[in-house]
């Protein structure tokens, strides 16, 4: 599903950030540089490295159309640079110079957030780079922020904790207390929204949530103004420490190093050649491209799929289902993707009782034993010994199988391993 095609080791400290704009590849790090790369070779531009903050870079972000390049740092300044010269175009300071942990610039270029360590967000209207407002959020340090697509409004993560969506004045319009254990780490929007059909044509968002009690959370935002928690995706061993949306929808997260996992919903590349922690990952608009920073100072890029992006004119398009969350998956993503986890046994029982995404996101132990499927867990000798007997029911169900395909419990696995490794 991805491909390394390029290492870059030009920082000489841990990288903190990256990210794309059409045709270029932005990276920080504590080494209190940027480094600019074309992503048609993977070549250092003639400017690069961008230096000039006091301390390390948090977070670097293009314009939409790709000419400015924003980095934040623990300096207490935002720097706004130009991605064709390098030249620095202006700074934007934190009125109480607090360490800036997160920026984030609106779809339409119009507002500029930034997250502080002190609890406040600082707001700028971009065009005449004046301070709109600058406001306490919350008691812990704010370092994830994103604006939805209209612009209009923005949700903030703090280390407590808390997610909170925001009115384009600072204005509190959500609080969601608790969602991640121990902090958020990264939260963003996807690009795209969708109109309800009903009377009142409710506009939906998407958002994602990640943080340290290895979770990632999917979540729908809507007006007038609510936050549902649609997925709370499991199977990591560790934080996650950032998430992303591609152009098409399609979610990424980055897990540790060496870890594989195959929860649908989700797109989770194999960052086998890292040797630390996944700090960052970002995906390019419009190349097919991924990248992705570690603290062991190295970027890594990817191709994703077989081709050069959504349009397939490098090679394949990506199945149809990998781009899509569960709720958005239909009967034949469903049974397409129980082919690829070598479940064929079951996709004349999906096929028969039309399960679609929304349905199989729903499924209990009742309904998957009313398909004729067990789905209770067992020791694998102990099962098999079951099956090779004359009985052919649930042990705990006592209801018969029409299928006795045997399908590894990874969750389970993985919980079991995480509870071993902390005795």
């Amino acid at each position: 599903m991805a491909s390394l095609i390029q290492t870059l080791r030009r920082h000489t400290d841990e990288v903190s950030c990256c990210a794309f704009s059409q045709s270029l590849l932005a990276t920080g790090s504590v080494d209190k540089t940027l480094r600019v790369y074309s992503t048609a070779d993977f070549t250092e531009l003639p400017f690069s490295p961008l230096s000039g903050h006091g301390y390390g870079v948090h977070r670097c972000c293009f314009s939409p159309c790709g000419g400015h390049l924003f980095s934040c740092s623990t300096d207490g300044s935002i720097r706004v640079w130009s991605s064709e010269t390098g030249e620095l175009l202006s700074m934007l300071e934190h009125p109480a110079r607090s360490p800036l942990r997160v920026c984030a610039l609106a779809p339409d270029s119009c507002l500029l957030v930034a997250g502080a360590s002190d609890g406040t967000v600082a707001l700028w209207d971009l065009p005449s780079k004046t301070l709109r407002r600058c406001a306490a959020v919350s008691e812990a340090s704010v370092v994830a922020c994103s604006f939805s697509p209209c612009s209009r409004a923005f949700v903030t993560g703090c280390t407590r904790g808390d997610l909170k969506l925001w009115d384009d004045g600072v204005g509190l319009l959500r609080a969601q207390k608790d969602v991640h254990d121990l902090g958020v780490a990264c939260c963003t929007f996807a690009p795209q929204f969708k109109v309800g059909e009903l009377q009142d044509r409710c506009v939906e968002f998407r958002l994602a949530s990640c943080g340290q009690d290895s979770l990632l959370k999917i979540w729908i935002v809507s007006q007038p103004w609510t936050m549902t928690c649609l997925h709370t995706l499991t199977g990591q061993t560790a934080p996650v420490l950032s998430c992303a949306f591609s152009a098409d929808g399609e979610l990424v997260t980055v897990p540790l190093p060496g870890c594989q996992t195959h929860t649908p919903f989700v797109f989770f590349p194999a960052l086998s050649p890292f040797r630390r922690y996944v700090t960052a990952v970002a995906l390019s608009p419009a190349s097919g491209l991924m990248a992705t920073g570690s603290l062991d100072r190295s970027v890594n890029v990817w191709r994703i799929g077989d081709g050069c992006g959504e349009t397939g004119k490098c090679g394949r398009k990506l199945p149809g289902h990998s781009r899509l969350l569960l709720a958005d998956w239909t009967e034949i993503d469903v049974r397409s993707w129980l082919r690829e986890e070598g479940l064929d046994e079951l996709v004349e029982i999906f096929r028969a009782n039309n399960i679609d995404g929304p349905e199989m996101n729903q499924m209990s132990k009742e309904t998957v034993a009313e398909l004729g499927i067990d789905g209770y867990s067992y020791e694998r000798e102990s099962i098999e010994s079951w099956i090779r007997g004359k009985t052919k029911t649930s042990p705990m169900t006592n209801l018969p199988l029409q299928t006795t395909l045997l399908t590894p419990n990874r969750s389970l696995k993985m919980a079991i391993t995480r509870w071993k490794s902390s005795q």
